[in-house]
């Protein structure tokens, strides 16, 4: 499938097998795009898994920006992984958000909610406008307002990048939540369970050194600290 179709954006539209969670699918199976997509938004950082032309397995940890139907990725275009799979290989990425600890009162009962996927489908490269627009959207996703506060990439900086453009042929969400699940003889115990929230976020700006006085913090980063 080329990368000007148009993906089916379903979980196991394509092959079930590959998408179809394996136990616990009340708790876990989630197709629901909606959910992907905000899944997207808060995890930033994605591992992209592909097998070499040697048959080794590799997988590259990097900035993620998309939804259920098209992700973008960034590299060098010195990076010789990069390089393959803009070739057209299938690859695998995978998003992960840790939002909470499930508190036991056993180590075997304890877990983690969390939100995690897998993408399915293969990568080709952007050029000119459409290049330009999915760094922006990288941009935007790290730092939502950044784009209109810096200077536009130069030619020279645009040669040495890598845009990808993957289009998602199918995919698979699971979402971990709820309470610790002890046995009855547990709860009649003396430990303590719950969950614990984890909370993300920017704590301080350090100003660079070489910061020419008289130049103010910039909103996207004052909204940043401010989440």
């Amino acid at each position: 499938m080329s990368a000007r179709e148009e993906p089916t954006g379903v979980s196991g539209a394509r092959q079930p097998d590959r998408t179809k969670p394996s136990r616990m699918v009340e708790r876990f199976g989630v197709p629901d795009p909606e959910q992907l997509r905000t899944l997207l938004a808060d995890a930033l950082i994605c591992h992209v898994g592909f097998t070499t032309e040697s048959g080794q397995p590799m997988v590259l940890p990097t900035a993620v920006a998309g939804d259920d139907r098209r992700l973008y990725l960034h590299g060098s275009t010195g990076s010789r992984w990069f390089s393959l799979i803009a070739q057209g290989i299938p690859v695998s990425v995978a998003v992960t958000s840790l939002d909470a600890l499930v508190v036991a009162r056993s180590a075997f009962e304890s877990s983690m909610h969390y939100r995690s996927a897998v993408l399915f489908g293969r990568c080709q490269p952007l050029d000119g406008d459409e290049k330009l627009a999915a760094l922006d959207q990288l941009t935007e996703a790290l730092i939502p307002g950044r784009t209109s506060e810096i200077r536009r990439p130069e030619r020279k900086e645009l040669a040495a990048t890598l845009v990808l453009e993957m289009a998602v042929e199918d995919w698979s969400l699971k979402v971990s939540r709820g309470w610790p699940d002890d046995p009855d003889n547990d709860v009649a115990g003396p430990s303590w369970a719950g969950v614990l929230p984890r909370i993300t976020g920017y704590s301080k700006a350090f100003v660079a050194p070489d910061l020419r006085p008289g130049i103010d913090q910039p909103d996207s980063v004052s909204r940043l600290l401010a989440q």
